[in-house]
């Protein structure tokens, strides 16, 4: 625990609890930057469990990692829902000490099973701010939100009362990307064709057997229309696929580790929408298929219609996504350039270039120091 020496000497002490996914890492570490741009002297602390993707991301990036016991919420009655009352407990004590210990001034949440307990802990201590970049919010920020001094959302209707709608933070190599400066370096990297119209297609860090089955087939018809492709199938999948000599190439990679680099060799994209995903790609400007993951209560389909509404993308559903809808609907996309800037510039209206930036602000009022 810091001294009142420490106190004085150092700025704030800001704690990010967004474990799990990519999908609450991200905007947590987006914040993190913006906290450390407005203010130097602060200090900033993640929250994670030794099960997230966070024991690799947040190291990576710079920022301190504080390890707290985990609390799944079951959603069916199981031995893990008769555990859950000693679970939150000794998840707050747990999370309780280590706020003590990093001297929190103030806790920042972006949902899932690692923010419950830094809320739970951080009540009637630690001023608490909560980020929902859901289009519906989950059980955690429900919780949060009562105890919170701060409440911003991704977009309306989230489901928390007088949340302030901000966008959700991202990280400034996409938020200043520059996808026309970097494109011919981005087709180089990834061995596209330098000028031909080119479809980035991805399923999240896994890959989507669903979208995998639905591109892969049309390689040859994409290349005889012109179109090349750049398509991540993740790691376990893998993707057959059949090049015509002197078209454009259809490149099926496990992985994209340079997404700043895919989405500037892209026209357009066909992937799933997820929130940060769709805060990215509309970010970027890049007209988009949306594909949403059915599952949960719907979320991932709620997170893409404003974007839809607006101009900027299509959506299909998963169990509707074949070869021919693909073809049907993206062919005469890519071939046509004035639909694509039309597309592109609808997304970036609906974006969320500056939510890191606000929300740190929001942060730091909360803070006063």
């Amino acid at each position: 625990m810091r001294t009142k020496e420490d106190v004085i000497n150092q700025g704030p002490c800001v704690v990010v609890a967004g474990g799990g996914t990519a999908g609450h890492i991200e905007p947590a570490l987006a914040l993190a930057d913006a906290v450390m741009r407005a203010r130097p002297d602060a200090r900033v602390v993640a929250l994670g469990t030794q099960r997230g993707l966070e024991g690799k991301i947040v190291p990576s990036r710079g920022y301190p990692l504080e390890f707290i016991p985990p609390v799944p919420m079951p959603r069916k009655p199981t031995m893990d829902l008769l555990k859950l009352p000693l679970n939150v407990r000794r998840a707050i004590k747990h999370t309780r000490a280590v706020l003590d210990r990093v001297g929190a001034d103030v806790v920042v949440g972006f949902g899932g099973y690692v923010a419950l307990p830094a809320y739970l802990a951080a009540r009637g201590r630690t001023p608490i701010v909560v980020h929902e970049a859901n289009a519906r919010a989950g059980l955690a920020n429900k919780v949060g939100a009562r105890y919170a001094k701060r409440v911003a959302a991704a977009v309306p209707d989230s489901g928390l009362s007088d949340a302030e709608i901000i966008g959700i933070p991202l990280r400034a190599s996409i938020t200043d990307l520059d996808r026309q400066a970097l494109r011919d370096e981005a087709r180089r990297f990834f061995r596209l064709h330098p000028h031909a119209p080119t479809l980035l297609v991805f399923g999240g860090s896994q890959g989507a057997q669903t979208i995998n089955n639905a591109v892969a087939p049309l390689a040859s018809e994409f290349a005889k229309a012109g179109i090349g492709v750049l398509h991540a199938h993740g790691p376990k999948n893998s993707v057959a696929v059949q090049q015509i000599p002197g078209a454009p190439p259809y490149i099926p990679v496990p992985y994209l580790e340079r997404m700043d680099l895919a989405y500037a060799a892209a026209d357009a994209v066909l992937c799933r929408s997820g929130a940060m995903t769709v805060a990215e790609v509309s970010a970027v400007g890049l007209p988009a298929m949306f594909v949403p993951l059915p599952i949960g209560n719907g979320e991932q389909a709620f997170n893409c219609r404003p974007v839809v509404t607006a101009g900027g993308a299509l959506m299909v559903n998963d169990d509707e996504l074949t070869p021919e809808k693909v073809k049907e609907l993206l062919i005469p996309l890519l071939s046509n350039p004035r639909r694509l800037s039309a597309m592109g510039a609808a997304a970036q209206s609906t974006g969320h270039r500056a939510a890191a930036d606000v929300l740190a602000k929001m942060v730091l009022d909360v803070v006063g120091k």
